[in-house]
């Protein structure tokens, strides 16, 4: 059987061969979100109820900074793909050169801007006297692994466009069990506390950012190197366009996750935003297989769209919309299911929590069945190097539909209305999602 490693962008895609390019960033974006669960776990359980949530406050305002990472990855990871399908080999390291130096300058100017500001958006969050010295505590010592976060998140993109999936996913395994391992140790074994679970974090992250920058740094067996270039601002624009989605949801996330704990705040108290993250955690473990199913399906038709492989393109596009369809209803029933189980590992100490927290989950997950088309047509877009439409289907799916669901629905069905919200957001962007389907299929001749 043909190794998932020798698989090519060029190659025709039929359903097992897609799936098994696609499964090492599958696996990769869950496991990613299975050591942030295991963070939660940590905190949760062994450092206490407080830190959690003070945590979980401060935690979209650290995300909003790493978003830039997968923002130059995805956006810069499109136009390479485009470029090696066009044969232009040169250009395409030029172009992934300046891309991961411009990542590494712009970390290390976000962790010293990062810290000056962190007091300040603390409490413009709501944190209170007694959230306020851990939110502080925690953003501080984990904003030092910016640099290295970012190059990981640009990294996960361009490991699949190098047709190194399988590395891309052994990295990401060696930094989730290095945060696993330590987290047991800090908290669990040592007792340091709160900050000890962000020194674990930043520890995983170097591991996640250097392994791939070395390895791209010597010489190696894929399409893609890091040696001399030269800035390129049009390269720059062109790839943050692109991008733009990735960026716009990735902030979207966090300003939409600082409205869910304001209204949290109002309609619940602290254990409302404790409900939320432990929702937040699961959620990413579920829609990780969106993400990197999107993610390794992305480079694929970037490349055939460089090529003018249209039937390919078209083939790839098709498989990919039935995939992410069915899996939607699968992880909707699997989310059902489990939803007290996976309560019980953060809030299993406290019954009023855990009862909350179950019937959260089990409303939260009906938005599944309609958020794979929406993940999966951002990146395609992105793809197609469309930056305009791909971030317009992220920012009305994670911004501006979940933003005005988590106001209005409240006020008409309390607090599962706040619950529901992802639900009528995800439902309004599939309309538009398969409108601008429909709108540029004979633009970019996948239909």
């Amino acid at each position: 059987m043909q190794s998932t490693q020798k698989i090519r962008l060029s190659d025709h895609f039929t359903y097992t061969r897609l799936l098994r390019f696609t499964i090492s960033p599958i696996m990769m974006m869950i496991f990613t979100s299975i050591y942030g669960v295991v963070d939660g776990f940590f905190v949760s359980n062994f450092v206490g109820a407080t830190p959690f949530a003070a945590l979980n406050l401060i935690m979209p305002y650290i995300m909003i900074f790493s978003a830039v990472g997968f923002m130059l990855g995805s956006g810069g990871s499109a136009l390479v793909a485009v470029t090696l399908g066009t044969g232009n080999k040169k250009r395409a390291n030029e172009i992934f050169s300046l891309i991961i130096y411009t990542v590494i300058a712009v970390g290390f100017v976000f962790t010293i801007v990062g810290n000056l500001l962190v007091t300040k958006v603390a409490l413009f969050l709501g944190a209170t006297e007694e959230l306020l010295p851990y939110c502080v505590l925690y953003a501080r010592i984990n904003l030092l692994g910016i640099p290295a976060f970012m190059l990981q998140n640009a990294f996960q993109t361009f490991l699949i466009t190098a047709e190194k999936p399988r590395l891309g996913l052994r990295v990401t395994l060696a930094a989730g069990f290095t945060n696993m391992i330590l987290d047991g140790l800090f908290m669990g074994v040592f007792h340091w506390g709160l900050g000890s679970a962000a020194a674990a974090t930043i520890i995983s992250q170097c591991v996640g950012g250097i392994i791939p920058l070395v390895y791209f740094l010597r010489p190696n067996s894929s399409r893609l190197r890091l040696g001399r270039t030269h800035f390129m601002g049009e390269v720059l624009m062109k790839s943050a366009g692109n991008g733009s989605s990735e960026f716009l949801s990735n902030i979207s996330v966090s300003v939409a996750s600082m409205m869910y704990n304001f209204q949290l705040m109002k309609y619940i108290g602290q254990s409302g935003v404790a409900a939320y993250g432990i929702i937040m955690y699961t959620n990413f473990a579920f829609i990780g297989m969106f993400f990197g199913y999107s993610m390794g399906a992305s480079p694929i038709t970037g490349y055939d769209l460089g090529a003018a492989s249209y039937a390919e393109l078209k083939n790839v596009y098709n498989k990919s919309i039935r995939i992410v369809s069915v899996a939607g209803f699968i992880m909707t029933a699997a989310s059902i299911l489990l939803a007290h189980p996976l309560a019980m590992i953060f809030a299993g100490y406290d019954p009023d929590l855990l009862q909350l927290t179950t019937k959260a989950i089990r409303i939260y997950s009906l938005a599944y069945i309609f958020m794979g088309i929406n993940i999966y047509g951002s990146a395609f877009f992105t793809s197609m190097n469309n930056g305009f439409i791909s971030a317009l289907i992220s920012v009305l799916r994670t911004l501006v539909f979940q933003v005005a669901a988590v106001l209005i629905m409240p006020a008409l069905f309390g607090i599962d209305g706040i619950w529901s919200s992802i639900i009528i957001a995800n439902i309004l962007t599939l309309i538009v999602t398969v409108v601008c389907f429909v709108r540029y299929k004979g633009v970019y001749h996948y239909a």
